[in-house]
């Protein structure tokens, strides 16, 4: 103990020592983050076809707004997940993958500092984000992602930047829930640490080796971490933010990313300091601003931190910024608007939420078809979509499968798909005892909001058996399969092929899991095929191959009793979406 304190005793004079010589006045630094940018680079919807009042283009008006002002230095991060979600990163990523991608070429001229990797960066798989690690020109990082073979962090841990001599260090972690939900040739060569021990083991090394005055974290993972039924005790939980903030002393400031929400707060470590905490929500529609304003007094290094968050609508896209970047939209324009088919009907996400739907029996009939499989797992993926009557272009397939999954069959026993339902159907609907009750399961999360208590994409759905769902029955108990779609027998004893996307073949929300009781290291065992390109590629061939697409239930299952369906499906529909159903 008492060589511990000297330790800590040497470094603080040190500090000290230091302090006289470089502060001879007031030191004011602003930290400006992104997060879950979502490939929102045009404030241009390429999916919807609509202009946007948000994007990397108004973060970059903002941004030299800031580095006008010369009483203070800017700093510039990225808190990951930016490499998926509109057309324009994935036709950089799959279809134009010579030359220079567009997001090192818009980073770069953005003048970005430092970023962290998120999950849907690492989806892309290793030729996309191998490359960006080399294109950036600000390292991309990620402590707790360890390279297998030599134990050391595949990516940049960390990085510190020195301002008059004073040392800022950011710490970057990613959600370690990626084995979950993505196939392991996508992640190959690296495993992913808990990130509360990581964040303890990287500290003592930046504190003993950098010895920063300020110390950031840069973490691409939520703040709930009781979400999707995890607990404080959940080894690797998907959302660490909060978690290390209470348990791990020494960070200034944490910027939170993942979860999609804004946060503004302070948390209180077990040491009684507080830790300023920000998530910027999503799609650049607002950035995290810190303000760090630090001042000698008498040899002593006094703190002012503030934190706020920016919202982007405020601010214009920038001219220059357009300038430059305008050929490459219109390049993905003219991608996404290259016709593949016609639809005879509209269809949409949002009844997929309360039952069976034409949407989902789409997904279903459309995998069946490609793979031959016995038996179809489908869930909504997209929470209020519509593909409309008509021709249907590229960009259409985006709201069916906004994210690249791949898709798998695998060999399950009939007791397994009814284990695997009864887990869907227990997270999805609530039990009704009368018509008054809600149908779906909602629950208040951890800022004060009514939400889903299963996110949508896990609403997973069969094909291919009949069935029917008694939602006035307990949890495990609601699930009845009549027999194959084809009239034979449906047998708990007999092992079927089943078709299902990778997130949910690899054990994402847990349906094959803790439903069907597969263990996780078991899963890549029950994998008979898997496509080598992401769904949405064999939606679009498959839409081109039959040119016209009549969407038509397939009736296969039923919710009862109907009464109660009907009058929780009315009541919840007006919830969710604000208006009559």
């Amino acid at each position: 103990m008492k060589k511990k304190c000297s330790i800590i005793l040497i470094l603080w004079l040190l500090q000290l020592i230091t302090l006289p010589q470089i502060m001879a006045q007031e030191i004011k630094i602003k930290i400006i983050t992104t997060t879950d940018v979502h490939g929102g680079i045009a404030p241009y919807d390429f999916i919807e076809n609509v202009n946007l009042n948000y994007s990397l283009a108004q973060v970059h008006t903002y941004i030299k707004k800031q580095r006008a002002d010369s009483s203070q230095t800017v700093i510039l991060l990225d808190n990951g997940d930016i490499l998926q979600g509109q057309p324009i990163v994935y036709y950089y990523n799959f279809e134009k993958t010579d030359g220079t991608h567009i997001l090192a070429d818009v980073m770069n001229f953005m003048q970005y500092d430092a970023g962290t990797v998120g999950n849907h960066d690492i989806e892309t798989g290793h030729p996309v984000y191998d490359k960006l690690v080399k294109q950036f020109n600000f390292p991309w990082m990620a402590a707790n992602a360890v390279d297998s073979v030599t134990q050391k962090p595949y990516f940049k841990p960390y990085t510190v930047f020195t301002i008059d001599t004073i040392k800022v260090a950011v710490l970057s972690l990613i959600t370690p829930a990626i084995p979950l939900w993505l196939p392991q040739n996508i992640w190959s060569g690296m495993y992913f640490e808990d990130m509360v021990e990581s964040a303890k083991k990287w500290v003592e090394i930046i504190k003993n080796q950098e010895q920063p005055h300020i110390l950031i974290g840069l973490f691409h993972a939520g703040l709930d971490y009781n979400y999707n039924g995890q607990t404080e005790e959940t080894w690797k939980n998907e959302n660490g933010t909060k978690l290390i903030a209470e348990k791990v002393a020494g960070f200034d400031i944490i910027f939170a990313g993942h979860d999609h929400q804004s946060y503004n707060s302070t948390i209180s470590n077990y040491l009684s300091k507080s830790v300023l905490v920000l998530d910027g929500k999503s799609g650049a529609k607002m950035v995290s601003e810190v303000t760090i304003v630090l001042k000698n007094n008498n040899g002593v290094l006094e703190k002012k931190i503030s934190g706020k968050l920016v919202e982007m609508s405020d601010f214009e896209a920038d001219s220059e910024f357009m300038t430059k970047f305008s050929p490459a939209f219109q390049e993905v324009k003219d991608y996404i608007t290259q016709p593949i088919g016609t639809f005879t009907k509209s269809i949409n996400t949002r009844d997929a939420l309360f039952g069976p739907s034409e949407f989902t029996d789409l997904i279903h009939t459309f995998q069946l078809s490609i793979t031959q499989a016995d038996i179809s797992f489908a869930s909504p993926l997209s929470f209020n979509a519509e593909i409309k009557q008509g021709t249907v272009f590229v960009r259409d397939m985006f709201k069916l499968y906004r994210f690249e999954n791949l898709l798998y069959t695998m060999q399950l026993s009939g007791k397994e798909i009814k284990d695997y339902l009864e887990f869907s159907y227990g997270n999805w609907f609530n039990e009704m005892y009368s018509e008054n009750d809600h149908l779906l399961m909602f629950e208040t999360n951890l800022y004060g909001d009514s939400i889903l208590k299963t996110p949508y994409y896990n609403y997973s759905s069969a094909a291919g058996i009949n069935y029917f769902v008694d939602i006035s029955k307990p949890i495990g108990q609601r699930v009845t399969i009549t027999s194959l779609t084809n009239g034979s027998e449906f047998k708990e004893a007999d092992l079927y092929t089943v078709a299902v996307n990778s997130y949910r073949g690899n054990g994402g929300g847990g349906h094959l899991t803790e439903g069907s009781g597969i263990p996780q290291d078991k899963l890549a065992e029950r994998i008979i095929t898997s496509t080598e390109l992401d769904l949405r590629f064999y939606l679009m061939k498959w839409i081109k191959e039959k040119q016209e697409i009549t969407p038509v239930p397939l009736n296969n299952w039923h919710v009862v009793p109907e009464n109660y369906w009907k009058k929780g499906k009315e009541r919840d529909f007006r919830i969710l979406f604000n208006w009559q159903y």
